[in-house]
Order: structure tokens, then sequence, then C-alpha cells
């Protein structure tokens, strides 16, 4: 029996030494600084609120912590997409006006790997600005820092909740600098081919609902052949 004890004892101690070196692993920290922020060209920035219930729809398997909105939208059962979330959002600019509407697909990505800290998400954009025109961003996202600096500590709190100030790139690639790949759809985007990347800015999150309050951010770099008319707000959602 003794044995058995220790045998115990030590599988248990190894997995505790293993959870913590994964946890506390220095060379898994994300990158805090865009690589867009050192762009000489314009940049645009396009902010959504990213709980679910200010979305105009959102959407999964409804069995995910983050339940659809509206409650009775259509959910993901189909076996191809049940890890699958879409979303569909009003688009703000820098003086939190509306400027347009994106619509959002994300499906967990196969290489995952948490030992190497990587928790991946494949996700596209379809952006819709009203008479500017349209673009699509491709990416890969990691939320390996998301839930280690906000889902693990909500889950040991008494009270089940995170509170505090965070800041975080999502985007992971496809680019080598860790950017999206922005493809102009119509517009005075049709020829674009750039690169972007996704944040989050978080206050609140709740282990029952998700995040409470979530901003998220897109920032896109636009080169200055693909320059003109009015991205700050004037566009409107005519």
């Amino acid at each position: 029996m003794k044995y058995l004890v220790s045998l115990a004892l030590g599988v248990l101690g190894g997995a505790a030494a293993l959870l913590a070196a994964l946890y506390y692993n220095p060379f898994t920290q994300g990158q805090k600084l865009s690589p867009l922020s050192v762009s000489e060209s314009e940049v645009i920035s396009l902010n959504y609120s990213a709980v679910a219930r200010d979305a105009l729809v959102y959407t999964n398997s409804g069995e995910s912590q983050m339940k659809p909105f509206p409650d009775k939208v259509q959910q993901f059962w189909e076996p191809t997409l049940r890890s699958t979330d879409a979303l569909v959002t009003i688009l703000t600019d820098s003086r939190k006006q509306p400027i347009g509407i994106g619509i959002k697909f994300s499906s967990h990505s196969e290489n995952t790997r948490l030992l190497e800290g990587t928790a991946l998400v494949d996700s596209v954009w379809h952006i819709y600005l009203p008479r500017q025109g349209s673009l699509f961003v491709q990416q890969t996202e990691n939320y390996w820092d998301y839930l280690r600096d906000i889902v693990i500590p909500a889950r040991w709190s008494s009270a089940n909740n995170w509170r505090g100030n965070w800041h975080g790139n999502m985007t992971f690639g496809p680019g080598a600098l860790g950017t999206a790949a922005v493809t102009g759809g119509s517009g005075r985007f049709r020829v674009l081919t750039t690169a972007a990347v996704e944040s989050l800015s978080a206050k609140a999150y709740s282990v029952e609902r998700g995040p409470v309050a979530m901003i998220g951010q897109l920032t896109i770099e636009i080169p200055a052949e693909s320059r003109g008319g009015d991205i700050e707000g004037n566009a409107g959602l005519e």
C-alpha cells in the first residue's frame, strides 16, 4: 500500500510541477507591443465590444460558456461547426462613433500546443464600412496569455470572477511578424493587400458569463496608395 501511496503522491507532485512550469514559463509570454506600432504607414482602428450581449448577433454550439444572443438565435449543432463562434457587431472609430459592421467567424485550431504556450484560434473578419468599401481579415489568434492571466485566475477566485486592467495582442499570424492578412473586397479597399493586428482590453470577466467588460480592437495598416476618404466617423451607417 505504501508504494501505491508513494506512486500517487509522485504522480500528483509531477503533475503539479508540470502545471506550475507551464503556467509560470517565461518563454510563453505573448507580445505586448503591436508590430504595427512602429509602422510608418497610416493605421486605422476599429473597436467593438467583446461582450456577447453587446453584439448584434452572437452564436455558437450553445454549450459554450458564452451563451448565444439573442436567446432564440440559431445555434451551430452541426459537427463541422460545433467548435465555431460567429459574431456580428457594430464597429466604432476612435471617437466611439459607429463606422461599420463586422462579421467574425472563429474556430479552435488543431495546431494548439499548450506546452508551447499556444491556445490557437483561426478566425476571419468580413468588415463593411459604408461609403468606403469592404475588406477581409484572416488570422490565427493565440489566447494563451488571456487564459493564463484572466480565465484561470477567475476560476481560482472564490468569487468566480476576475477584475483588473489587461491588454494583449491576440494575433499570432499568418504574417511572419505576428500579423493578420488583410485583403480588400470593394470600394477604396478593392486592391488592398496589407496587415492587421487584433487586440483585447479587459477589465472584468465572469466564470459564469465570460467577458463582462472587454473591448476588442482591429488595427489595420493602410498603404499610401490605398488612402482616400474619411475613415474617422463621417462614413456613418447609411
